[in-house]
């Protein structure tokens, strides 16, 4: 590999701070921008640990109370103080108070430059990810392959909005030698505001697809909206090859990017894909150039996920393994150890039947990425299907859209529920009427 490709694999692990050391009431009253009431003896006490959930205070711990559309956490100060927390955040002046507490503008801001300023202080390298589809298992199967050499700390579930990932950077303690963060947004800027509180040195960008296209408009507005966190980028920018609009990307800042995928500019490839159903998928990895060592790599990979997806996450996961230093065995050992994780859709299989059901939280690229899994079925295969929301006004046509995939794909049944998923069913019956297609109006007519 050349000297540029050498910039993460080389980084020591330096002297960090123990704990959340460097958290004092008093780093965290001038990070946020607070007014701190209470004893100034309290002032250089460091806390032990933030949340903005009142069941998991800490002793000595510092409470976050977050505004929702239902409750409002203020409510909850008085028995956090009483199980011990050292203080807590506030958007109001608490008259008559006898606990320390740091009065702020707002919680969710707060926490946000609190996290910012911890991350600064630990100083360990933080992969982000972003993209339309598929970034909780891409986030899974890099920290998979990453733990085979580094302590990894990563986004659980997806916590990846503008609390969840301010929460998770709040997570690391000095032991942790690496950060896989998971960044999920819906509109312009969002990205901006997660990547500066990131600031990784390599971002990871899966797809563009078609979702949240009210506020984004369509994948270009996609492309823009999650290049954003270019920007903050210290190293690498590691994008899928096989993307129309990412494979447009060129040179930012310096930083050229590496591609993965199946395309000659793909640095990360594959060969001989097959499916073993719901035990995963099998692949020969390639790796080539300079991420190579030797000119060339080779190796076979069992992926433990199904779906012909999952092959693209893992081939984001050797770019990312070879960029930080690992061994293509290592590399191979960490994919191979991954423990499959809940999707988007719901699998069921039996010998007689298989049932996919894609109705929460779906989109396009989403939903036909399920429905390809359930081609890998045994028996019948039964696909459940509902609306996907924030499409924008071309919603009909992707909802169409995913009809005639259904109706090229080998499947048995096609239940689609709610009114938008009639788009579906409608275009499911005409791409192949032997397929047998039923509609619902709700999940309850379904039952």
């Amino acid at each position: 590999m050349t000297d540029s490709f050498h910039r993460l694999i080389s980084f020591q692990k330096k002297e960090r701070l123990l704990s959340m050391k460097n958290l004092t009431l008093e780093n965290i009253t001038k990070v946020c921008g607070g007014t701190y009431h209470g004893p100034q003896e309290k002032l250089q006490e460091e806390v032990t640990a933030i949340t903005t959930d009142s069941r998991k205070v800490e002793k000595g711990g510092l409470f976050v109370p977050v505004v929702g559309e239902r409750v409002d956490a203020h409510r909850f100060i008085p028995q956090v103080m009483e199980a011990g927390a050292l203080a807590t955040l506030s958007e109001r002046v608490l008259e008559g108070a006898d606990h320390p507490y740091i009065h702020v503008e707002s919680s969710l801001q707060a926490v946000k430059d609190i996290a910012e300023f911890y991350l600064e202080q630990l100083n360990i390298p933080v992969v982000g990810i972003t993209g339309s589809v598929g970034k909780t298992s891409t986030k899974e199967v890099i920290a998979s392959v990453l733990k085979e050499k580094y302590r990894t700390l990563k986004t659980q579930g997806n916590f990846n909005n503008e609390l969840g990932l301010p929460l998770t950077v709040l997570r690391l303690r000095d032991e942790d030698e690496i950060a896989v963060l998971e960044m999920g947004i819906s509109d312009f800027g969002e990205m901006t505001r997660l990547a500066k509180i990131a600031k990784p040195d390599t971002c990871v960008i899966t797809n563009i697809g078609t979702c949240h296209l009210e506020n984004l408009g369509d994948r270009d507005g996609v492309l823009k909206a999650k290049t954003e966190i270019f920007r903050y980028v210290k190293k690498n920018i590691v994008l899928n090859g096989d993307d129309d609009k990412l494979s447009t990307v060129k040179e930012y800042n310096g930083i050229r990017p590496v591609f993965f995928g199946t395309g000659d500019n793909c640095a990360v490839t594959c060969e001989n894909v097959e499916s073993r159903g719901l035990k995963g998928m099998s692949c020969d990895i390639c790796i080539r150039g300079e991420l190579a060592e030797g000119g060339e790599e080779r190796f076979h990979v069992n992926i433990p996920m199904p779906g012909r997806h999952m092959v693209s996450n893992a081939l984001a996961a050797v770019a990312i393994g070879r960029l930080y230093g690992l061994t293509a065995q290592e590399i191979k050992q960490g994919i191979e150890s991954l423990e499959p994780v809940s999707g988007r859709f719901n699998m069921v299989e039996t010998e007689k039947f298989m049932i996919v059901d894609d109705r929460y939280n779906a989109n396009p690229m989403s939903m036909k990425a399920s429905l390809d899994v359930l081609q890998d079925g045994l028996g019948r295969r039964v696909a459940i299907l509902g609306d996907m929301g924030e499409l924008g006004t071309d919603e009909v046509a992707l909802h169409e859209g995913v009809g005639v995939h259904a109706g090229h794909c080998k499947i048995d049944v096609c239940i689609c529920v709610g009114p938008l998923a009639a788009n579906i069913a409608e275009k499911a019956s005409q791409t192949n009427p032997d397929l047998t297609v039923i509609r619902e109006k709700d999940l309850e007519s379904l039952l």
